[in-house]
């Protein structure tokens, strides 16, 4: 049952999938889709997995964050708050391919780039720190291959990607709260295709693995998935 509904996801079209998408729906995704973020755990999954890398810097120190995939910008948001808490202080960049959801996450006051986060603009090792929450499940085979690879490519210190763990629980979760919290139509329908397209424990690790990065994966509450792993040229 699961490997049918994997099937069926993996075939079907989600609104942000399209660069063409109407902007004012892609807005409206992106912004129900940071609540899910703060409700469910997504952005304390992303958060933790940063901090522990962050817990080596010394406070007064500068880094860069780049968000492949940045959506409203919420959560390189909020780890640029957590980061000042200890005195750190994180310049976040966001990268989206479409134009709607890259001026929404301008509004966070980040430098924005218009990309495919699978060929980034960006010279080897020339930001610190590397996000990538929810895209991976978006790019299967190939593709997630070669996002893998990117982002590690521009990374110096730790790279983090944070995914969704395959659940029918977490879907029919996701569709039930859709409609008190309000979700636009097009976030519901999505919602669902993308936890069904989210990964087990042992295929995100076989996915960065096949990528050629060796990624610690774990997971969190909220249906929740992170791997994260320091490029070979930033170990010690």
């Amino acid at each position: 049952m699961m490997e049918r509904a994997r099937a069926w996801a993996v075939r079907a079209r989600e609104t942000l999938d399209d660069p063409a998408a109407d902007a004012g729906t892609v807005v409206a995704s992106l912004r129900d889709i940071a609540r899910i973020n703060r409700t469910f755990g997504g952005t304390a999954a992303a958060t933790r997995r940063l901090e522990a890398f962050l817990a080596h810097e010394r406070p007064g120190s500068a880094f860069t964050l780049l968000d492949v995939g940045t959506g409203c910008g919420d959560i390189p948001r909020a780890l640029a708050e957590r980061a000042a808490r200890r005195g750190i202080t994180l310049r976040p960049i966001g990268v989206e391919r479409h134009p709607a959801a890259a001026r929404e996450a301008a509004h966070t006051g980040a430098l924005e780039i218009l990309a495919d986060g699978t060929r980034l603009p960006l010279a080897d090792r020339s930001v610190d720190f590397v996000l990538c929450a929810k895209l991976l499940h978006h790019l299967p085979g190939d593709a997630g291959t070669r996002l893998l690879r990117e982002l590690d490519r521009v990374a110096r210190r730790a790279v983090v990607v944070a995914d969704i763990r395959r659940s029918f629980l977490a879907a029919a979760g996701l569709w039930l709260v859709s409609y008190p919290m309000r979700f636009h139509p097009a976030t519901r329908r999505d919602g669902v295709i993308s936890v069904f397209r989210g990964f087990a424990g042992a295929e995100l690790l076989a996915a960065c693995r096949a990528a050629g990065v060796d990624a610690a994966v774990r997971s969190h509450p909220g249906w929740c998935l992170t791997a994260a792993w320091r490029p070979a040229e930033g170990r010690a």
